[in-house]
């Protein structure tokens, strides 16, 4: 991964662009065919946020899972935590990362209420998988940043184990690597390669500044109030 002042010198590039500038700012280099991840992919609630790709694998449980009491389920539980379903990831998580991780489509909530928030306080500004998410209504009201394909109600116990981090990983038909950026709103979320991010970046403000000025006649046409998307 690159340096932490590296990436947040980066992020200033993408200070108040829209999913769809960063979209322009693809295409205007040519790249119309990579960055958009799949549709299917959407935020909890109508948020922003745009960071620098931290990533995550985890794969279905290969394990049995042992008849046990309730008592015995319980410790077999925190267990689980310990050894099979762990979070190294999060510890390692810096100001301004995106957390995006692949959870192998399973249907269960790797994340949730809590986790989502030991994540934002290591400063993470936004999450986004390919399988369940839990606790929603928690972390809407928490204001976390959320995208995913679907809402679960499972815990991870016997369906998820931990894989890998800081690798390159596929979430909604996009490749994530460690270090790319990621802006998400509610048109859903987009990948830019690292090696791409200054030109589009770049790129993406052009098209997101002749916007800006074009609505913002046809406000003052129309007589209505400035917001802050046109000034």
């Amino acid at each position: 991964m690159p340096s932490n002042k590296e990436n947040l010198e980066l992020l200033k590039t993408y200070e108040d662009l829209r999913v769809a500038d960063v979209r322009d700012g693809l295409d205007y280099l040519g790249y119309h065919h990579i960055g958009s991840v799949h549709h299917s992919i959407r935020p909890l609630f109508r948020t922003r946020a745009f960071g620098i790709a931290r990533t995550a694998r985890y794969v279905p449980y290969a394990g049995n899972i042992p008849t046990m009491s309730p008592e015995e389920y319980h410790a077999w539980s925190g267990r689980y935590y310990g050894e099979i379903c762990t979070y190294p990831w999060i510890n390692e998580i810096e100001e301004g990362d995106f957390c995006v991780i692949d959870m192998s489509g399973v249907d269960a909530g790797l994340m949730g209420s809590s986790n989502t928030l030991h994540c934002v306080k290591k400063g993470c500004r936004g999450l986004m998988v390919n399988g369940g998410v839990r606790d929603t209504d928690e972390i809407i009201l928490q204001k976390i940043p959320f995208w995913s394909p679907f809402i679960s109600q499972c815990m991870v116990q016997g369906r998820l184990q931990y894989d890998s981090r800081n690798v390159p990983i596929v979430i909604g038909g996009m490749t994530v690597c460690p270090g790319d950026v990621v802006v998400a709103d509610g048109d859903g979320a987009i990948v830019v390669p690292r090696a791409l991010a200054r030109d589009v970046g770049r790129l993406a403000h052009e098209e997101h500044h002749r916007d800006k000025q074009d609505r913002k006649k046809m406000y003052e046409a129309l007589g209505r109030e400035l917001d802050s998307t046109v000034v």
